[in-house]
């Protein structure tokens, strides 16, 4: 919603409709926050120091997952598959 609203993204519907429809479409799997995520933080070595960030790359490298961005910062993390 925020990229909508920056418009950094345009979508060809609402921003709600558009959530439900990629919902159905490809849903979730979803990553608990565990401690093995959180210690796994201190080990990401990002070139910024934003811990949203290092919770997406530690969550992707704790449950083996594929992190799809298009943050270069975030793509300098080793050991995590991106798309």
């Amino acid at each position: 919603m925020v990229l909508v609203e920056k418009g950094r993204l345009k979508l060809n519907m609402d921003v709600e409709e558009w959530i439900a429809h990629a919902l159905t479409e490809f849903p979730p799997r979803e990553a608990p926050l565990t401690t093995e995520v959180v210690l796994a933080m201190s080990k990401i070595h990002l070139p910024h120091r934003d811990p949203a960030d290092a919770f997406l790359a530690a969550t992707a490298k704790v449950f083996q997952l594929t992190l799809v961005t298009v943050d270069t910062q975030l793509r300098t993390a080793k050991g995590i598959p991106f798309l």
